[in-house]
């Protein structure tokens, strides 16, 4: 019984200060790793910013080339008939949308989502004007129509979408 309490009298101050120095030391390098987490999403918030506004520019870019008044500048010719415009467009914002696809990684997914949804308001929109056009009538018609039924909108679907991007953004500010 003497040589357990001897055993005992070295052994239970070197396990309180084995487990007291464990406990400091796992608890320094706990908030150490937690200071280089830290440090490393500060760093790829500095690289990664820069390219979250260009894709929020691309975007409203592509928002703004969409939009049916945007489009019916560039497009529209006196030669086309209605249902070659038609198609122009529709060709158009496809590819349009095909190029900016990628930036889809750098928003958020409401956004990307309100993005879709004004690509496919502006779809809805054109193709509703040419179901009302005869296929072979001149292209103004088709512009006159898309144009008036933009007017009768309080707000266009890009510039509902422009609007919800702003506001995204002044979030990260």
């Amino acid at each position: 019984m003497a040589d357990f309490l001897e055993i005992l009298k070295y052994t239970l101050p070197a396990l309180i200060v084995f487990f007291t120095s464990w406990l400091l030391i796992r608890k320094f390098l706990d908030s150490d790793q937690k200071l280089k987490k830290i440090d490393m999403m500060y760093k790829n918030e500095q690289y990664i910013l820069p390219i979250r506004l260009q894709a929020y520019e691309r975007l409203v870019l592509f928002l703004e080339r969409i939009s049916p008044e945007s489009l019916l500048m560039r497009m529209n010719s006196k030669k086309m008939t209605s249902q070659e415009l038609h198609s122009e467009l529709l060709t158009t914002i496809r590819a349009e949308y095909e190029h900016n696809l990628s930036q889809q990684i750098y928003v958020s997914r409401e956004s990307w989502e309100v993005i879709r949804n004004a690509r496919s308001n502006i779809v809805n929109i054109i193709n509703e004007a040419a179901k009302s056009i005869e296929p072979g009538s001149p292209s103004i018609k088709l512009s006159q129509t898309i144009l008036e039924s933009i007017i009768d909108k309080e707000d266009s679907p890009a510039n509902v979408a422009i609007d919800f991007l702003k506001k995204e953004i002044k979030q990260l500010f």
